[in-house]
């Protein structure tokens, strides 16, 4: 009777042991999950602007041709963007880095391109150019919102594999942490207005 109460005691705590370590675990899978679900809306956004950004350089092309090189320079680095992608499953501060160095790229050749607009008042004029201006402004605020939720969300889930004792499992089952968007280069330092 006494192995028996001593097998049951034993079994029960084995049965808690799991049951707890379950818990964590679909817990830590709920987090992870909202990290790639919220990198998706991220990656829609940036598809957002990719997709903006032929309109919007066939119509600088009709009224800029001579500026052949900074829309060549726009469409490249549109290019090269594209085919930066993440797997979110092997998102990490690697590939984070070079997603990011890409889009930086694409923001840097889309900047140039709005200078070149600037020197073309029929153009600034045309109501597709507006259009497509304005929905590239506010795909850019979006993008912006987007970044800032996921790296709200990569906090929380960065936080969550860290505490004690959900670290124990998170380590077992390779839940490995998720990397932040960071400011661009030279983002801390503000613009010179010269008058």
């Amino acid at each position: 009777m006494k192995n028996f109460r001593s097998i049951v005691v034993v079994v029960a705590a084995i049965i808690l042991v799991v049951a707890w370590g379950a818990g964590i675990y679909n817990g830590l899978v709920s987090s992870q999950e909202k990290v790639e679900g919220q990198w998706a809306q991220v990656e829609n956004v940036y598809q957002r602007r990719a997709d903006l950004i032929p309109n919007l350089v066939a119509t600088v092309k009709g009224y800029a041709e001579h500026e052949r090189e900074t829309l060549e320079a726009v469409i490249n680095a549109r290019s090269k963007a594209t085919q930066t992608t993440i797997d979110p499953t092997n998102l990490n501060e690697q590939t984070m880095a070079q997603f990011q160095e890409a889009q930086g790229q694409l923001s840097s050749a889309l900047s140039r391109l709005m200078v070149v607009v600037e020197r073309y008042p029929d153009l600034k004029a045309n109501l597709n150019f507006l259009e497509l201006q304005s929905q590239l402004e506010g795909t850019e605020n979006r993008i912006a919102v987007e970044r800032g939720r996921f790296n709200d969300t990569a906090r929380e889930y960065n936080t969550l594999i860290r505490r004690f004792p959900r670290n124990i499992v998170a380590s077992l089952f390779g839940f490995d942490r998720k990397p932040y968007f960071a400011a661009q280069e030279g983002a801390a330092t503000a613009p010179k207005v010269e008058f």
